[in-house]
Protein backbone atom coordinates (compact mmCIF):
# COMPACT_ATOMS: atom_id res chain seq x y z
CA UNK A 1 0.00 0.00 0.00
CA UNK A 2 2.73 2.18 0.76
CA UNK A 3 4.25 2.11 -3.21
CA UNK A 4 0.33 3.25 -3.84
CA UNK A 5 0.90 6.22 -2.05
CA UNK A 6 4.50 7.03 -3.27
CA UNK A 7 3.48 6.73 -6.75
CA UNK A 8 0.55 9.52 -5.83
CA UNK A 9 3.15 11.64 -4.20
CA UNK A 10 5.89 11.39 -7.05
CA UNK A 11 2.68 12.17 -9.54
CA UNK A 12 1.70 15.13 -7.81
CA UNK A 13 5.58 16.13 -7.61
CA UNK A 14 5.93 15.67 -11.10
CA UNK A 15 2.10 16.74 -12.26
CA UNK A 16 1.35 19.38 -9.78
CA UNK A 17 -2.21 20.02 -9.91
CA UNK A 18 -3.52 23.74 -9.32
CA UNK A 19 0.31 25.02 -10.22
CA UNK A 20 0.53 28.55 -10.81
CA UNK A 21 -0.48 32.52 -10.00
CA UNK A 22 -4.39 33.55 -9.88
CA UNK A 23 -4.63 36.64 -11.82
CA UNK A 24 -6.15 39.00 -8.74
CA UNK A 25 -6.37 36.24 -5.51
CA UNK A 26 -7.64 37.63 -2.40
CA UNK A 27 -5.10 36.18 -0.11
CA UNK A 28 -1.56 35.42 -1.28
CA UNK A 29 1.10 33.82 1.26
CA UNK A 30 4.48 32.93 0.71
CA UNK A 31 6.50 30.84 3.24
CA UNK A 32 9.90 28.95 3.34
CA UNK A 33 11.83 26.13 5.05
CA UNK A 34 15.10 27.63 6.05
CA UNK A 35 16.51 24.47 7.00
CA UNK A 36 15.95 22.58 3.27
CA UNK A 37 15.50 25.33 1.31
CA UNK A 38 11.89 24.62 0.13
CA UNK A 39 9.70 27.70 -0.80
CA UNK A 40 5.93 27.80 -1.23
CA UNK A 41 3.22 30.59 -2.29
CA UNK A 42 -0.55 29.94 -1.82
CA UNK A 43 -3.02 31.89 -3.88
CA UNK A 44 -6.74 31.88 -3.24
CA UNK A 45 -9.60 33.49 -4.12
CA UNK A 46 -12.40 33.77 -1.58
CA UNK A 47 -15.80 34.58 -2.46
CA UNK A 48 -18.66 34.69 0.47
CA UNK A 49 -16.34 33.11 3.00
CA UNK A 50 -15.61 30.23 0.13
CA UNK A 51 -12.19 29.15 -1.58
CA UNK A 52 -13.63 29.38 -5.57
CA UNK A 53 -10.09 29.36 -6.65
CA UNK A 54 -6.78 28.02 -5.63
CA UNK A 55 -3.14 28.09 -7.08
CA UNK A 56 0.20 27.54 -5.56
CA UNK A 57 4.10 27.97 -6.57
CA UNK A 58 7.08 26.81 -5.50
CA UNK A 59 10.41 24.37 -5.77
CA UNK A 60 11.17 22.15 -3.07
CA UNK A 61 11.39 18.13 -2.55
CA UNK A 62 8.89 16.17 -3.50
CA UNK A 63 7.13 15.76 -0.28
CA UNK A 64 6.74 19.41 -0.19
CA UNK A 65 5.33 20.38 -3.34
CA UNK A 66 3.05 17.28 -3.42
CA UNK A 67 1.73 18.21 -0.69
CA UNK A 68 1.04 21.40 -1.92
CA UNK A 69 -1.01 19.97 -4.73
CA UNK A 70 -2.92 17.39 -2.81
CA UNK A 71 -3.96 20.21 -0.30
CA UNK A 72 -5.18 22.64 -3.04
CA UNK A 73 -7.17 20.04 -4.89
CA UNK A 74 -8.79 19.60 -1.08
CA UNK A 75 -9.04 23.48 -0.84
CA UNK A 76 -11.27 23.95 -3.74
CA UNK A 77 -14.92 24.54 -2.84
CA UNK A 78 -14.13 24.73 0.95
CA UNK A 79 -15.63 27.58 3.47
CA UNK A 80 -12.49 29.31 5.00
CA UNK A 81 -13.84 28.14 8.20
CA UNK A 82 -13.20 24.62 7.05
CA UNK A 83 -10.12 25.65 5.74
CA UNK A 84 -8.89 26.65 9.30
CA UNK A 85 -9.44 23.54 10.56
CA UNK A 86 -6.99 20.99 8.89
CA UNK A 87 -4.63 20.48 10.39
CA UNK A 88 -1.38 18.05 11.07
CA UNK A 89 -3.18 15.12 10.39
CA UNK A 90 -4.95 16.18 7.35
CA UNK A 91 -1.46 16.57 5.49
CA UNK A 92 -0.62 13.17 6.46
CA UNK A 93 -3.72 11.66 5.68
CA UNK A 94 -3.49 13.19 2.32
CA UNK A 95 -0.11 11.96 2.02
CA UNK A 96 -0.72 8.36 3.35
CA UNK A 97 2.96 7.66 4.23
CA UNK A 98 4.56 7.56 7.16
CA UNK A 99 6.54 10.62 7.61
CA UNK A 100 9.78 10.34 9.57
CA UNK A 101 10.73 13.92 11.60
CA UNK A 102 13.29 14.87 9.35
CA UNK A 103 10.73 15.46 6.48
CA UNK A 104 7.57 16.71 8.66
CA UNK A 105 8.48 20.43 8.27
CA UNK A 106 8.92 19.75 4.33
CA UNK A 107 5.23 18.10 4.82
CA UNK A 108 3.53 20.64 6.56
CA UNK A 109 5.03 23.69 4.03
CA UNK A 110 1.91 23.81 2.52
CA UNK A 111 -0.29 24.23 5.53
CA UNK A 112 1.72 26.51 7.09
CA UNK A 113 1.34 28.90 4.44
CA UNK A 114 -2.28 28.17 3.86
CA UNK A 115 -2.80 29.05 7.93
CA UNK A 116 -0.71 32.57 7.71
CA UNK A 117 -2.41 33.36 4.87
CA UNK A 118 -5.97 32.55 6.61
CA UNK A 119 -5.44 34.26 9.43
CA UNK A 120 -2.75 36.94 7.81
CA UNK A 121 -0.04 36.35 9.53
CA UNK A 122 3.88 35.61 9.00
CA UNK A 123 4.95 32.50 10.81
CA UNK A 124 8.23 32.67 9.88
CA UNK A 125 9.74 35.85 8.42
CA UNK A 126 12.98 36.49 8.26
CA UNK A 127 12.61 39.38 4.93
CA UNK A 128 12.69 42.75 7.54
CA UNK A 129 10.56 44.64 4.86
CA UNK A 130 7.35 42.52 5.70
CA UNK A 131 7.77 42.89 9.51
Amino acid sequence: MDDLYRENILDHYRHPRNYGELEQPTIVQHEHNPLCGDQLSIYLLVENERIVDVKFKGKGCAISQASASMLSEELAGKSVDEAKAFDKQTILDLLGIPIGPVRLKCALLSLKTLKAGLYGVNLVDDDEDRL
